[in-house]
């Protein structure tokens, strides 16, 4: 991996043999603030791994910052190992004082595999943790918001695609129903779509089968993508669409919570030579973020919900650019996020993939 190639600002290693913490932090850009993004706690096969993650992460949190007409940069770090093994209060402490060294330059919060309560721990030793529990003054679930803005953009994409901001009537095909996903499904069920679900955790599939008797389930998402849908919704790991997918997807419209969800710089025109409206992922995963951000501020629940549902006209203008301008959404956010980057001068110009 070229990390001194890659654009990012600043990448830091961090050991704890004693803990046995071993992490990356990486920096995309501070252009427009301290660098905010979330811990993955993720059992990487390699180093290599670990970092080419870190920075990919990194620098769609630069991204989504910026779309989110956030004053933050993008970061993010990943602690190699499994949390469901090797999470202990001692490494997290760990990771904490990692955090304070770098003096405010990156904001943690949570990712995949750390919860509200790990930033708790991670905060004892750190200014620079939030996601933190409510009863520790945090803002609680990001995943709460982080779904609400997935909405916010599925209404926007049907408002672009079918005239009306509503998916009532339509069906919307959810893969993850994890975190964000399930919150996802409650926002849909009660605008009145009709809802499909699939999850390699089975135990999550009963759970919204049980809160919801209405939706329908398959077993697999290549079962769940040739479903006939109007949207396809991925919200579980990355590299959600890739060739074999965009093939075979019946979806009108995609849009979903997944970070990184394209595998390759190529699939948003393949989407596009397909008909299919692509609403890019950090533009309308950005909730998140947003819900932490307000954190900062002394957190304020209506004040967060007020931002995130902003992804809406967000949303909304990107599709209209990429319409007037003959490029994929994909572009046209991108374009709008550096954009603001470059209003201060200090656009990182070399880019990683957006895939991975």
């Amino acid at each position: 991996m070229d990390v001194f190639g890659s654009g990012a600002e600043q990448v830091v290693f961090c050991s704890d043999p004693a803990s046995g913490l071993r992490a990356v932090i990486a920096v995309h850009s501070t252009a427009l603030g301290p660098a905010l993004g979330g811990t993955r706690f993720h059992p990487y096969a390699s180093e290599d791994e670990a970092v080419a993650d870190a920075l990919r992460l990194a620098r769609a949190m630069t991204y989504k910052n910026s779309l989110a007409g956030l004053d933050l940069g993008g970061g993010k770090a990943v602690v190699i190992g499994d949390p469901r093994t090797d999470k202990t209060e001692a490494l997290l402490r760990a990771y904490g004082r990692f955090v304070e060294a770098l003096g405010g330059r990156y904001l943690t919060a949570c990712d995949v595999g750390t919860y509200n309560a790990d930033l708790d721990v991670v905060a004892r030793e750190t200014r620079f943790a939030h996601g933190r529990s409510e009863v520790h003054g945090g803002c609680g679930d990001s995943s709460v918001l982080t779904a609400f803005g997935v909405f916010q953009g599925m209404r926007a994409a049907a408002q672009h695609r079918w005239g009306t901001p509503t998916l009532a009537g339509r069906t919307v095909a959810v893969a993850g129903v994890g975190k964000v996903g399930s919150w996802l499904v409650d926002r849909l069920v009660s605008d009145g779509a009709d809802v499909v679900v699939t999850d390699v955790d089975t135990a999550a599939v009963e759970r919204v089968l049980a809160r919801h008797p209405g939706v329908d389930a398959v077993d697999d998402t290549a079962a769940l993508v040739r479903t006939p849908a109007d949207v396809y919704a991925p919200c579980a790991l990355g590299g959600a669409l890739d060739d074999d997918t965009v093939a075979v997807l019946q979806a009108e419209v995609v849009c979903g919570g997944a970070n990184n969800q394209l595998a390759h710089d190529g699939i948003p025109d393949q989407l596009t030579r397909r008909g299919i409206l692509y609403a890019p992922d950090y533009l309308v995963n950005a909730g998140g973020v947003i819900q932490v951000e307000d954190e900062r501020h002394g957190f304020s629940f209506p004040r967060a919900e007020a931002g995130a549902a902003r992804i809406f006209d967000t949303a909304l203008r990107v599709f209209e650019t990429a319409a007037a301008e003959d490029v994929s959404p994909a572009v046209a956010a991108d374009r709008l996020a550096e954009q603001r980057i470059a209003s201060v001068g200090r656009l990182a110009t070399i880019r990683l993939p957006r895939g991975g």
